[in-house]
């Protein structure tokens, strides 16, 4: 009789293995955001870190009670949409947080950027484009105004960036979740680096495209195929810096595009990714409010904090005043609004 043979490996471990590889896509996207998380909380302390700033302390703003409005807008946007993504969160099991990331992926950049538009209100930056808000909270982030976690940025041409206050970013970014603080910063250092070159090449494709910006050969006028690194050098001035405003807009991702079914396709630790996002949520919206709070006056702060919609009040928000906003601000001076004439 035959003896039957025994192949090496299994059609399980085949699609065991054919699923991993799939996953890698998303794992490190998962990595990517669980190293922030890890970096964030490795580096920040009991308040948010914010008190330490000249920027912080010598923030000021030109408020008047007209202005209280807009603001409070911006506010229960931010908030309202983190009250959506914290319920995703506490309902769900491991398949429904598979499946919600349809919403919670745009969730978590739109209440990030609603805060941020509260914070830049204050600063005398009104409006919601998208490459002004970017363009703004760029140069914040590179003028400290901003706590160590996340006050990291790239800048520099295509092919020759450079990562700054991220000292161990240049290490190579492994496929694990970070255990220490140089696995974490390698994968931000990656994730900053991949984020500047999609953009950078979408600025290529932009200004190529458009006859008047398109740059073209000196020998024959015609527009520019191949690139060398002096014309890469020659739009990086349109790129701005990368930040983490810029990482976090990477989770826009449209619930009907291909991208979005490969992350919900993946086997990873979405329980994880959602934990991740919730606290980079908590922390950046923090910061922000605690400049907004400090623009308009703690007292009056927490006022529009107790007249809060019903679904938000005693909640995270009123938590973030007591623990991070209050302690920073106790110590400062409180502006008093100007009363419109």
């Amino acid at each position: 009789m035959e003896t039957p043979i025994i192949p090496l490996v299994t059609e399980e471990q085949k699609q065991a293995e054919e699923t991993w590889r799939k996953s890698i896509p998303a794992q490190v996207f998962l990595n990517h955001f669980f190293a922030i998380n890890y970096h964030i909380q490795q580096a920040d302390d009991a308040m948010g870190g914010l008190q330490h700033l000249p920027y912080f302390r010598a923030h000021q703003a030109e408020l008047a009670e007209t202005d209280l409005p807009a603001l409070t807008k911006l506010l229960h946007a931010c908030w309202s949409t983190e009250y959506a993504l914290r319920a995703t969160a506490e309902l769900g099991d491991e398949d429904y947080l598979r499946n919600a990331l349809h919403w919670t992926f745009p969730q978590a950049y739109h209440t990030i950027t609603a805060g941020l538009q509260a914070f830049l209100y204050t600063t005398g930056v009104r409006g919601n484009n998208p490459a002004l808000i970017r363009r703004e909270v760029g140069r914040l982030v590179v003028r400290n105004a901003y706590p160590r976690p996340v006050s990291f940025y790239a800048a520099g041409a295509h092919g020759d960036f450079s990562i700054h206050r991220l000292p161990l970013a240049g290490y190579k970014a492994g496929l694990q979740i970070a255990g220490k603080e140089i696995d974490a910063q390698a994968q931000i250092g990656q994730f900053l680096r991949t984020t500047r070159t999609i953009k950078a090449k979408a600025t290529r494709l932009q200004v190529q495209a458009n006859p008047n910006t398109a740059l073209r050969s000196q020998k024959t006028g015609k527009v520019l195929d191949k690139w060398t690194a002096a014309h890469w050098q020659e739009i990086t001035w349109r790129l701005g810096y990368t930040t983490i405003f810029d990482l976090l807009g990477r989770l826009r991702i449209s619930q009907t595009s291909r991208e979005i079914e490969r992350f919900v396709e993946a086997d990873i630790d979405f329980t994880l990714f959602h934990q991740s996002l919730l606290n980079i949520v908590g922390y950046l919206n923090g910061i922000h409010e605690t400049y907004v709070a400090k623009a308009m006056g703690l007292e009056r702060y927490q006022q529009l904090v107790a007249e809060l919609p019903r679904h938000l009040q005693n909640s995270f928000v009123e938590e973030r005043l007591r623990t991070r906003v209050a302690p920073q601000l106790n110590t400062q001076e409180t502006p008093v609004l100007r009363m419109a004439a």
